[in-house]
């Protein structure tokens, strides 16, 4: 039913807090990886084409990213990702990733090893 005064919709009957929770979580995953500074909002935006109000909303924890925005994140940040399977309650899948991260670094290490000997 709605209101018959005022300019905003109630809320929706609260779950068990997952919501909040999760908007934690994944704003704990994007100033870890992107930090704090205003660089960082601006790194966010572009990743998801959103506006710079709602991914401070991310960063700030008070909202979490869904669908679009989620797999926009989840695409450029690995800790997104992690996040986003551990609520899924998925966290197997998650090797796959360190796999993924694992041959990167032993390419770039053989790399550097061939530059430095001259191979």
């Amino acid at each position: 039913m709605f209101p018959k005064e005022g300019k905003k919709l109630p809320r929706g009957p609260r779950g068990s807090g997952g919501d909040g929770e999760f908007a934690q979580t994944i704003a704990a995953a994007l100033r870890g990886e992107l930090g704090t500074t205003h660089q960082a909002i601006k790194t966010a935006m572009r990743w998801t084409g959103t506006s710079e109000r709602t991914v401070k909303h991310w960063f700030a924890g008070t909202h979490a990213p869904s669908g679009p925005h989620l797999a926009s994140l989840a695409r450029h940040s690995d800790s997104v990702l992690m996040c986003f399977l551990r609520a899924a309650h998925r966290p197997a899948l998650s090797v796959g990733t360190h796999w993924i991260s694992v041959r990167t670094m032993l390419v770039e290490l053989v790399e550097a090893i061939d530059l430095h000997y001259g191979l």
